[in-house]
């Protein structure tokens, strides 16, 4: 019966274990899939927001923003970029989860100045909504000799 107990908690354990690097890969993949897109689109998708919205801070700095689907206004002449060293901390498996990244770019947001060195830290939550990762809340931190974004506020 030991025998048994313990082969039992084995495969719990290697299953939870399993469980947990799967909600790990699927945000690092959606991390990805979001850099991709705007790459290749010339804009970020607005369905990487939460449908209840995202709160960020910005990496020009200023106050709080609340981004909402509709009124995502991350539009490029020209965008480059790639993200790198990311982390994922889970809090709830399936359901929310943290990213912690870099990403660089060469970039010009439509009707703004040119950022020709973007460098940043970046911290966003997720959660689970209808089956896919969207974005609840976001922090971008320039990264020193780096530059942030020419975008304040949300138009």
């Amino acid at each position: 019966m030991k025998m048994h107990k313990l082969s039992l908690l084995l495969v719990v354990a290697l299953c939870t274990g399993t469980a947990h690097a799967g909600t790990k890969e699927e945000i690092r993949d959606v991390v990805e899939a979001n850099i991709a897109h705007t790459n290749k689109m010339l804009s970020q998708d607005p369905m990487r927001i939460s449908k209840y919205g995202s709160k960020e801070f910005f990496s020009s700095g200023g106050l709080l923003n609340t981004i909402q689907r509709e009124n995502d206004a991350s539009d490029f002449e020209y965008f480059s970029g790639s993200v790198k060293h990311i982390e994922v901390v889970v809090l709830v498996e399936g359901q929310a989860a943290v990213a912690h990244y870099y990403q660089e770019a060469v970039m010009k947001p439509k009707g703004l100045p040119a950022v020709p060195n973007y460098r940043t830290r970046v911290t966003q939550a997720f959660v689970k909504e209808d089956g896919m990762w969207r974005i609840k809340a976001a922090h971008w931190s320039p990264l020193q000799g780096g530059a942030g974004t020419s975008q304040t506020v949300i138009k």
